[in-house]
């Protein structure tokens, strides 16, 4: 049965006045009209190929006042959404560009993506990295079975290499674009949410630059449920797509990090097509900080037994920050699209967050270097119950009198108001102790 809705008409005004750019080629003969029926072509043709992950309702809910439904899209086989878009991309080329094979020069999600399927596809697939791209991306990518190239220092120097090499050997360059087909493939978990979870009030996706998943389940959903709210969060350092959308156009000049922590939430605008479909189809997109980020990290590991990336939490950290107080009561659904992080930023992270949410905290005073002193210290914490992380005695640089020691301590507490209290228990006994800002 075909579903009509009048957000079709919309999706064809979106896309019927965007001139095609002439700067991407690779896949110009894909950029057509997105439709609702493409999207559902795109359904069926990948099904066997990704994972109908679950989207399920999460502890958070009772916390932030809202019945939270998580779409856990980490879990696939590359850890990421783009798999979806990839998928329907790779097996729509012709047959003749299939056996040439494709490259594609990044370290990114949709370079993890391109080089899992093409090869589980037996298209021959070549990924080119510079030289300053993390080993362990570099062994994962040769383990999904992509031919890894290391070339020059920098992304540019590696794109460079692989357009040179694509027009010599007859490769198709692939990089991550607004294509139609691309499009269609990200808006299937538009149409998974919307059968996993009745009776909806809103759906929160991560947005950005790369803001395709956005457009193509806005889509979706708007197709089939014209009411449902569609949220889009990006980050407050980098705010491109909320630029982008009051200028009209992908705004090129945005300056954004290279810093493996952001991923694509710092990337720029990369289309007409999911920028004008955002605008039309989006109800709302919010920013958001870097410490909403780490905190709601934070809370899908201890909630969620989720390790995600920056990429992956900030849907949910537009509610820990509370920048969407009208979904108060609503039935929500938060897609969770990325869970890529490197295990040298893991612990940062969370260290970090820990910091920033008022568990850990650190504190200084200075005690007579008598016997006994600093078990008196160690007792009040303990009748606190206050976890001791680490402690450090300094007694030769000191500005104090003579046979004093400064006693640094960072300690773990439950909560803000734990922290609170055992600060008060402090300084009742040592009134020159000084807390360490975070």
């Amino acid at each position: 049965m075909k579903i009509v809705s009048r957000n079709e008409e919309l999706l064809r005004d979106a896309l019927s006045r965007i001139p095609q750019s002439s700067s991407r080629t690779s896949l110009s003969s894909y950029n057509k009209l997105i439709r609702f029926e493409d999207i559902s072509a795109a359904a069926f043709k990948i099904q066997c190929g990704v994972q109908k992950t679950p989207c399920m309702y999460s502890r958070l809910s009772k916390q932030y006042g809202m019945d939270i439904y998580l779409k856990k899209e980490f879990l696939q086989y590359t850890g990421s959404v783009k798999e979806r878009g990839v998928l329907y991309l790779l097996t729509s080329l012709p047959q003749d560009q299939q056996r040439k094979g494709v490259i594609v020069a990044s370290d990114s999600n949709f370079s993890m993506a391109v080089a899992y399927h093409a090869s589980e596809l037996r298209i021959p697939v070549f990924v080119i990295m510079s030289t300053s791209t993390s080993p362990a991306r570099v062994k994962m990518c040769r383990e999904y079975g992509a031919m890894v190239i290391s070339y020059g220092t920098t992304a540019k120097d590696s794109q460079t290499h692989a357009r040179r090499l694509a027009q010599e050997n007859g490769y198709l360059y692939l990089e991550e674009e607004d294509s139609a087909v691309y499009l269609s493939g990200l808006g299937t978990v538009g149409l998974e949410v919307y059968e996993q979870v009745p009776k909806l009030d809103a759906v929160i996706f991560p947005a950005g630059g790369h803001c395709g998943l956005l457009a193509g389940s806005a889509a979706a959903l708007k197709h089939l449920n014209p009411h449902i709210s569609v949220i889009g969060v990006e980050s407050e350092s980098f705010p491109v797509l909320q630029q982008s959308l009051k200028a009209g156009h992908p705004i090129e000049d945005q300056a954004c990090s290279n810093h493996h922590f952001y991923g694509d939430v710092s990337g720029l605008c990369f289309g007409s097509n999911s920028l004008q479909l955002t605008g039309k189809l989006v109800d709302k997109v919010v920013a958001v900080r870097e410490e909403d980020i780490l905190i709601s990290m934070l809370r899908l590991l201890e909630y969620e037994r989720a390790t995600v990336d920056a990429e992956g939490a900030i849907g949910l950290a537009a509610l820990v920050a509370g920048k969407l107080p009208e979904l108060k009561g609503k039935r929500v659904a938060v897609v969770i699209c990325s869970g890529n992080l490197e295990l040298h930023l893991l612990q940062q992270c969370i260290a970090r967050a820990l910091t920033l949410d008022n568990r850990v905290c650190r504190f200084s005073l200075v005690l007579s270097d008598c016997p006994g002193d600093i078990s008196k210290l160690l007792e009040i914490l303990s009748r606190e119950e206050a976890r001791v992380l680490d402690i450090k005695q300094e007694r030769t640089f000191v500005t104090s009198e003579l046979f004093t020691v400064e006693v640094t301590c960072t300690v773990e507490t439950r909560d803000k108001i734990h922290t609170a209290q055992l600060r008060n228990a402090l300084l009742e006994r040592y009134p020159t102790a000084a807390w360490t800002e975070r």
